[in-house]
């Protein structure tokens, strides 16, 4: 096969052209620090790219969302943790309250203590994440969810919605509570029946806290009234969620006997009198707004103790709001807990995240970074080969015919 000198020539011309386009494109890639510029770079290598740019995009907003989430978490465990403080306070204002050697004066002071922390109370619950939204105004964020007017009755104007956020593909956390899951409800767990005495009672009768001996009987579920029809009998009415009462026979009275209500009992101590009657409420079916049972318990302090009948009803009353704020303590304590546990979930996937996005970055990395080493070796060898191309193609284009003819 004969091969003429300008095929040669050409063919020379291009093998050369081409290893200078090598070299460039390595040099190129040593000065830059990239490895993949253009998709035409490497085709393959440039969808995997755009993948894992898209995948970083992801982890870079859930890191982001995470932040958030656990900023409001951590306020909001923190803003219940002073709620619980000043539910203590009141706690103990309220066993100081039930000093029988206390005066007027003395309950018409705590009644002013109490005002003072129902208000404190209020603050707390208009609290703000680091965002600025309402921690307890549900989806209603920017605006105060909690106002008092001139009578001291609170008021709430947020909604029942649980805001959350996405924090992984795969997870979204709730970050925040309502106001009535918190000041205005009460565990379904952990709490008591609440006891009163109806209002007008004319005895001297008192009930008692209610004590519960079988936590497992439905009828605890009921609502049950004890109507004395002397002042030596009563009778039971039960009520229960649905359904029609059932009211049981007359039954002898004694003062300080125990009651048995389903799985509870109460007793009565003192001499109610016939007409008088009292009632036992599942926690979740009484009053359960913290700030109406403080604004209940602050009109019992304030009036004014002058008989039997009056002392009985101030003690069935402090009874009465010593359940309904323990309810409200368990609530808060239980809330709290369920807020610390989302704070660790999300810690969790933060670990988890930060994990995948350095090992998406490693990877991004490894495909449109210039592995140094690697590429000025091969720098080396391509600008040694166009060199001894070029030495080869001078040497061998000097060669002709007439020099051996000559």
């Amino acid at each position: 096969m004969r091969i003429s000198s300008m095929q040669y020539f050409n063919m020379n011309v291009a093998t050369m052209s081409d290893q200078q386009a090598q070299l460039s494109q390595l040099y190129a890639q040593i000065s830059s620090g990239v490895s993949l510029s253009t998709p035409s770079d490497n085709p393959l290598g440039a969808a995997q790219a755009v993948l894992l740019s898209s995948t970083a995009q992801s982890l870079s907003q859930y890191t982001t969302n995470q932040g958030t989430a656990l900023a409001s978490l951590q306020q909001e465990d923190s803003t219940l943790g002073s709620v619980n403080t000043v539910l203590q306070t009141i706690h103990t204002l309220v066993l100081r309250a039930g000093d029988g050697s206390l005066t007027n004066g003395d309950r018409g002071s705590i009644a002013t203590q109490l005002q003072s922390l129902r208000s404190q109370l209020v603050t707390l619950a208009n609290s703000t994440d680091p965002q600025g939204n309402a921690l307890f105004g549900g989806y209603q964020s920017t605006t105060q969810p909690y106002t008092t007017n001139s009578a001291g009755a609170v008021t709430y104007s947020g909604d029942s919605g649980t805001p959350s956020m996405q924090v992984t593909a795969g997870h979204t956390v709730q970050t925040g509570d309502n106001g009535i899951a918190i000041f205005g409800s009460v565990a379904a767990i952990g709490t008591s029946s609440v006891p009163a005495a109806t209002t007008g009672n004319g005895g001297t009768g008192v009930i008692s806290t209610v004590s519960l001996t079988n936590p497992t009987n439905p009828a605890n579920a009921d609502t049950y009234q004890i109507n004395f029809t002397s002042a030596t009998t009563y009778t039971v009415t039960q009520t229960p969620p649905t359904g029609a009462p059932t009211t049981s026979l007359p039954q002898p009275f004694t003062a300080g006997n125990a009651i048995t209500l389903g799985g509870q009992t109460v007793n009565i101590t003192g001499a109610p009198n016939a007409g008088d009657s009292f009632t036992v409420t599942p926690a979740t079916q009484g009053s359960t707004d913290v700030f109406a049972n403080l604004s209940q318990l602050i009109t019992t302090l304030q009036t004014p103790v002058s008989s039997g009948a009056s002392t009985a009803s101030y003690q069935s009353g402090l009874t009465t709001s010593m359940t309904q704020l323990e309810n409200t303590m368990n609530n808060v304590v239980t809330a709290q807990a369920a807020v610390g546990g989302r704070e660790q979930q999300v810690q969790a996937l933060q670990t988890v995240t930060q994990t995948n996005t350095l090992q998406t970055a490693s990877n991004l990395a490894d495909l449109t970074q210039t592995d140094m080493v690697k590429t000025i070796g091969q720098y080396t060898m391509a600008q040694n080969a166009l060199q001894a191309a070029q030495q080869a193609f001078v040497k061998i284009q000097s060669v002709s015919l007439f020099q051996y003819l000559n």
